[in-house]
């Protein structure tokens, strides 16, 4: 039995369908660094947890604010 390790890269295909927009728009925004991605060799990746860091914000820290 063969098992597939967890992924940790999506595609700029799928990370334009997680964020609703073309894959066009997100080539230009991994090209612009306007999202967490990396280019390797002619393809780019973007690492899930940057992803998913990316998408919490930087107010995502898990604590509660005051009230």
């Amino acid at each position: 039995m063969i098992l597939e390790p967890e992924r940790r890269t999506y595609t700029i295909a799928e990370t334009a369908i997680i964020l609703g927009i073309s894959e066009r728009h997100a080539y230009e925004l991994a090209r612009a660094s306007q999202i967490p991605a990396r280019r390797l060799g002619a393809r780019w990746v973007v690492p899930v947890q940057a992803l998913e860091a990316f998408l919490l914000g930087p107010d995502a820290s898990g604590a509660a604010g005051p009230r």
